[in-house]
């Protein structure tokens, strides 16, 4: 479960790892970040891992992280432990991203992290994240820019990816 301190900056927020380590996120400043809901299970799985995996071997050099969140909350699609997922992302996909602990990204017990990243962007159906494969833009001062559905293609963000980065 991350927890968050009261000042409401991305930076706040302290996430378990897979291994239930904690990971503070302020870890991360200076690095241009996309968060996405993952999932084993579902039809946007290899599409969606093939395609972050394209784009962080890119611009990992570049300063961007890309941060995994695996959730159970859609069609039970990721419902393997987290030793199990990290095992599917790294074997099948070859997946070297940080996946961090499954959380519940809607309703009352959502991962505080997830509550912050849709109150600072809304959907286009409201708050509420529709399925796996969801992603956020947070740029190199920890500011929400952008939200994505989840059929967007990683590499269709391939240039907002940029521009944050700065690469030509």
């Amino acid at each position: 479960m991350a927890s968050q301190s009261n000042t409401g900056s991305f930076y706040d927020f302290t996430v378990k790892d897979a291994k239930g380590n904690d990971v503070q996120l302020n870890d991360y400043k200076g690095k241009v970040l996309l968060i996405v809901n993952v999932a084993s299970q579902c039809g946007l799985t290899n599409s969606n891992y093939t395609e972050l995996n394209q784009v962080y071997d890119k611009y990992k050099s570049h300063g961007l992280e890309i941060l995994a969140f695996p959730c159970n909350q859609f069609g039970a699609q990721e419902p393997g432990s987290n030793e199990e997922i990290v095992e599917f992302a790294c074997t099948r996909f070859k997946a070297e991203f940080p996946i961090f602990d499954k959380v519940d990204v809607n309703g009352d017990k959502a991962a505080p992290l997830y509550k912050f990243l849709k109150s600072s962007k809304g959907g286009l159906f409201g708050d509420s994240i529709k399925w796996n494969f969801s992603k956020f833009l947070i740029d190199k001062d920890g500011n929400v820019v952008d939200r994505y559905a989840p059929t967007t293609s990683p590499l269709s963000i391939e240039k907002d990816i940029k521009k944050l980065l700065g690469v030509a």
